[in-house]
């Protein structure tokens, strides 16, 4: 059943209807999927978008259509976060079907998605698949990171865009990377400038950097965009202090964030704040392409694993594709013409157009793309976070928020025989909450490689299943009830220990 624009049909809550099937189906609205999905309907194939958000966007355009209606609100986050709106009204205006506070916690090898919503979990099947699932901040935990009023860039950044909040107070921005400056920008614009930017990349990160410079300055837009954000942070008098190392957060008498600790010049450095937002650069969201057994690789210039993708961003699974910042680290502008390759790719491997017709239409994204990819080598060399911001040293440092599972704790679990993440989760614990590793992940390879003298590839990653994110029993137990006999054994394994 393929059901047309609007909402789609649901029975009774908690119990699956009969399965649906569209041509196309896009997990993810940020720019690769907003465009995705846009460019599938311009070629006839009937488009489900999925997204856990209420609203298209993803975290680069977030709230991108409530912020159009104030124009106040909407002008101070920028000329690039305003182009999020052409893509938003083209998806709005392409009859794809778009549901939102929609999460999918299983995909299956023949392209099978099980989507909760509104606490109702139904069944997808998909011709194509396209995981648009975005970035996600890389961890830093430096000791007090879980202290009350620690937060990260992207998290203020998402209190900015959809509720125009900012702080109330001190605010200290620590970290590296272009996210920072641009945030702080924001925050200036909104009339809540930061006490202080401390920034950790290593200085001889210049040298890395010079290099790959002549290629950045092909399209300079990124280099003009980061200049013009550092021109607005010193007219409002914003201090910067490079080259900081040996991050803590201290804690005040009431348990919150006080201050920001550092190390700079050999010296210890003290500042007062009332919030502090941490960012250490974004790596890619892989939780559901991992899931489904996507082949990935380690970017040693990008320190994190990526999905092995083909030019039409094909993955290792057949007839799943992978797109924008899920794919590798290329900004929201690169994000968007591999969204429409990516849907070019579909339509060639559905009939609905020829290869050399997808060639033909392919030509000016990729150009497009190329462009964009100019200066992604200089900045990755330039904000390459120092090893000591991402891998933690002191023992009490907690890993793993969910499970409060320390870096000694790591250590005692390769010490006992752990080699990778999985054996040190049968020890420890250690990403099994929650967040199924999405805050520790990273941080755990990374750690278990620097203990065992070995590179992340070789320590792997954490093995996810399903659920993905947690759902309540009854809502998986529901939709074996209405599923009827031939379903209800499939269903019963994907509960834990197999029903």
């Amino acid at each position: 059943m393929v059901s047309g624009p609007g909402e789609g049909h649901y029975a009774k809550p908690g119990l699956a209807t009969e399965e649906e099937s569209f041509d196309f189906v896009v997990v993810g609205s940020g720019p690769a999927g907003m465009a995705a999905a846009s460019e599938a309907m311009r070629r006839g194939l009937s488009t489900l978008l999925l997204d856990e958000q209420p609203a298209a966007g993803g975290q680069i355009y977030r709230g991108i259509e409530a912020a159009a209606d104030k124009p106040a609100h909407f002008a101070r986050l920028g000329a690039d976060y305003q182009h999020g709106r052409a893509l938003a009204t083209r998806l709005r205006d392409s009859g794809a079907v778009l549901r939102y506070g929609a999460f999918v916690w299983e995909i299956t090898k023949d392209r099978r998605l099980t989507v909760s919503r509104e606490g109702r979990s139904t069944l997808v099947h998909a011709g194509q698949i396209l995981l648009a699932t975005g970035a996600l901040e890389r961890p830093v935990p430096i000791p007090g990171w879980t202290l009350p009023g620690v937060m990260t860039a992207g998290a203020a950044q998402i209190l900015l865009k959809t509720a125009g909040q900012v702080p109330a107070g001190r605010a200290v921005l620590a970290g590296s990377g272009p996210l920072l400056y641009l945030l702080a920008a924001q925050l200036i614009e909104a009339g809540a400038p930061p006490v202080i930017l401390v920034e950790t990349q290593p200085a001889d990160n210049w040298m890395r950097a010079l290099p790959h410079l002549p290629r950045a300055l092909r399209n300079p837009a990124l280099l003009k965009k980061g200049l013009g954000l550092l021109k607005t942070i010193r007219g409002a008098g914003v201090s910067r202090f490079a080259g900081a190392t040996d991050l803590e957060a201290l804690a005040g008498e009431d348990g919150r964030v006080r201050a920001l600790s550092f190390m700079r010049r050999g010296r210890r450095v003290e500042v007062e704040c009332d919030l502090l937002l941490l960012h250490e650069g974004v790596i890619p969201n892989m939780n559901l392409a991992l899931a489904l057994g996507c082949a990935s690789r380690w970017s040693d210039t990008r320190l994190a694993f990526e999905p092995e993708t083909d030019e039409w961003f094909q993955s290792s699974v057949e007839g799943v594709a992978i797109a924008g910042d899920g794919a590798g680290i290329e900004g929201a502008q690169a994000a968007e013409q591999q969204g429409r390759i990516a849907a070019l790719g579909a339509a060639m491997r559905l009939g609905r157009i020829t290869r050399a017709e997808a060639e033909a239409e392919a030509v000016p994204p990729r150009e497009a793309l190329a462009g964009w990819r100019g200066a992604r080598p200089f900045l990755e060399a330039l904000y390459r976070p120092a090893d000591g911001q991402r891998i933690p040293s002191r023992a009490d440092v907690i890993v793993c928020r969910c499970e409060e599972v320390t870096v000694a704790d790591i250590r005692d679990a390769v010490a006992t025989g752990a080699l990778g993440p999985n054996q040190a989760k049968a020890f420890t614990r250690c990403g099994m909450g929650p967040c199924q590793g999405r805050m520790c992940g990273p941080t755990v390879t990374a750690l278990i490689g620097q203990i065992r003298g070995v590179p992340p590839e070789e320590v792997g990653y954490y093995r996810l299943r399903p659920p993905l994110k947690p759902i309540p029993l009854a809502e998986i137990a529901a939709m074996a009830v209405a599923s009827g006999g031939e379903r209800q054994d499939a269903i019963r394994d994907r509960l834990p220990g197999g029903g």
